[in-house]
């Protein structure tokens, strides 16, 4: 499932749960957000993904966060996300794969992924904004990482950390697949830069 995907579920998901928890019909709903009937239904039928226009305009006339309202989650203080609602972000034929396990955004983006690379692949990243920093802890095998051009080896039970505001790759230069915890911490963007 894409994150176009999972956001358009959510938001189906928490519009559906609010308006029902506020007691409001579809008409009411759509008087009150200046929305039509016909789109809060397809909203809540996950058959479109709104403008961000609209989905402020429903956030406002329930009464609560646009951020609450597209959150994948209902609980403010613990968030448990099952494997299915996991985001597969990468993979190979040959097997490799990232997945996005969980993430967080009460300082700027903080994320947990699992990767599997399988030997020979390999994944380049652009650097992040100044100040992000990854953490990694090997599982299985020995992970080649390479930070602004310079190679280094991180072998099973290992861990590093490292700024990734440099270009930087994960590789499997072995002959046994590479399974790594990796933890991303980007702070907080600014008002104005976007």
């Amino acid at each position: 499932m894409s994150d176009l995907d999972q956001l358009t579920q959510s938001l189906a998901r928490n519009l559906k749960r609010w308006r029902g928890e506020r007691g409001f019909t579809l008409d009411a709903l759509a008087a009150r957000s200046g929305v039509s009937r016909g789109m809060i239904i397809q909203i809540e039928q996950a058959r479109t993904n709104p403008s961000v226009g609209i989905t402020v305009k429903l956030a406002d006339a329930l009464g609560i966060s646009i951020t609450t309202l597209l959150d994948y989650e209902q609980g403010p203080h613990v968030r448990v996300v099952p494997p299915e609602q996991m985001v597969r972000m990468w993979s190979t034929d040959a097997g490799s794969s990232t997945t996005l396990l969980v993430g967080a955004e009460a300082r700027g983006p903080f994320e947990l992924w699992s990767w599997r690379l399988m030997p020979g692949d390999g994944s380049d990243s652009d650097a992040h904004p100044p100040g992000t920093i990854e953490l990694l802890h090997v599982r299985a095998g020995e992970l080649t990482l390479v930070v602004d051009g310079a190679e280094h080896l991180v072998p099973t039970g290992s861990s590093v950390t490292f700024e990734a505001n440099v270009p930087h790759g994960y590789h499997n230069k072995g002959a046994e697949p590479v399974e790594m915890t990796m933890s991303v911490a980007v702070p907080p963007a600014h008002a104005g830069s976007y």
